[in-house]
């Protein structure tokens, strides 16, 4: 991996732009493949080396499944554990495919065993052939029908499973004409990612009745046109951390937009920042840190990285509760921000399922942190970097290209000087 470094000492203010919401897109574009939206008009203008990696993985796998059945197609998922999961579904519900997916050894050690469990009970045992790897490749074979009308798949380990399951019943609702359904059991972690998912397939749509835990796709009325994408609200996360230590402002910021992210705008409120919004959806922090913060992992995992890095700049402990869905992602993020908070010379306590975070007394002049190749680690690293005005080097920076590629294009515009 090669090594960058940060000097954040002639920092100016900025009007900073985060790329299209990845979660949003990776939807969008399986709605736009199924309801005849296809390419997706909001993704057109966006250049094609500024999105994100995982949506581009998304989207060259749809065009694989958009080819007439065949011979076995290879999909390579690199490093995106969402767009596997929305992919095998997506093959799995397409007749006649026959994908032969690939990836990083990291995305084969995850968990995804249950999705698979849920796709041969619905499906059919004899008809769905899904064969797995060690770690790869997994080989899929879809059958011609279909068995039971109902995905049953339990809700603790990823919201992802269910998800890509509801896409699913989306696709075979409309080939069967018959409502299909998504059984969570147990407690969903992250809800807000499959409630990003409904509006999604409401705003193409489909109509989805929710009973207990059942959420079943009855009807589809064609849209008019394919919904607009927004803007990241996990990108959004720290460009707005970075905008409050600059004194700029951001763009693409739709506090209306659903997706689990947009938490921070009410996080951070406790801590002493407070959002304001401007014309066009631009906003911006305003405020002067006063206490501590505390979220949870079960609301949203993926920005505890980005208030870990806030938090090492507050006058007061912080606490990050539901911790352990962190160790399952693109690395042991659990461990991750430990190292980051130690690097930067603060404390971390890990209780069962909380970790309470200690910032120090002073920053450092200077720190080190290696991303092992994980995007939210090199940009929350880079993040605690401007808001604290200490140097880093950064091991590994070129993951960011998993979701933000251009965030190190955002870093200069702020006065940050990189060098490698």
């Amino acid at each position: 991996m090669s090594q960058l470094h940060i000097d954040p000492s002639h920092l100016t203010a900025a009007r900073l732009t985060p790329p299209v919401s990845k979660s949003d897109a990776q939807r969008a574009l399986v709605l736009a493949h199924l309801t005849g939206h296809w390419p997706l008009s909001s993704l057109q203008s966006e250049p094609e080396a500024d999105l994100p990696a995982d949506v581009r993985v998304l989207k060259r796998g749809v065009e694989a499944l958009r080819l007439p059945p065949g011979p076995l197609r290879d999909v390579d998922c690199a490093d995106g554990g969402a767009p596997f999961r929305i992919l095998v579904t997506q093959a799995a519900v397409t007749p006649g495919a026959r994908v032969r997916f690939t990836g990083t050894p990291r995305l084969g050690e995850r968990p995804h065993g249950a999705l698979f469990t849920s796709l041969r009970e619905a499906l059919g045992p004899k008809g769905l052939a899904l064969t797995e790897g060690k770690p790869w490749p997994v080989e899929l074979h879809a059958p011609e029908g279909t068995q039971n009308p109902v995905f049953r798949v339990p809700g603790d380990q990823s919201s992802q499973y269910a998800s890509s399951l509801l896409l699913g019943s989306a696709a075979l609702f409309l080939r069967e004409k018959r409502p299909w359904s998504v059984e969570i059991q147990g407690t969903l972690t992250s809800a807000g990612y499959l409630e990003l998912t409904l509006t999604w397939l409401r705003r193409f749509g489909f109509t989805v009745e929710e009973s207990a835990s059942r959420f079943t796709v009855t009807a589809y009325q064609p849209p008019q046109n394919a919904p607009a994408l927004p803007g990241d609200w996990s990108s959004l996360g720290y460009l707005l951390l970075i905008a409050w230590r600059t004194g700029g402002s951001v763009e693409r910021a739709d506090p209306a937009n659903a997706h689990p992210d947009q938490a921070i705008l009410r996080l951070v409120q406790p801590a002493g920042l407070t959002p304001v919004t401007g014309p066009d959806l631009t906003m911006r922090l305003e405020g002067k840190a006063r206490a501590g913060l505390v979220a949870s992992g079960k609301e949203c995992p993926d920005l505890l990285p980005t208030l870990a890095a806030l938090g090492c700049v507050l006058p007061a402990p912080s606490t990050l509760t539901d911790v352990g869905i962190l160790r399952v992602k693109e690395s042991d993020r659990l461990e991750g921000i430990r190292t980051l908070v130690a690097a930067y010379g603060g404390r971390t306590t890990l209780e069962g399922e909380t970790l309470t975070l200690t910032p120090p007394s002073a920053p450092p002049a200077h720190f080190s942190m290696n991303s092992h190749g994980d995007h939210r680690l090199a940009m929350v690293s880079a993040t605690l970097s401007v808001l604290s005005g200490a140097r880093l080097t950064l091991t590994g920076p070129e993951c960011v290209e998993k979701s933000f590629p251009g965030f190190w294009r955002q870093m200069e515009r702020t006065g940050v000087r990189l060098s490698e």
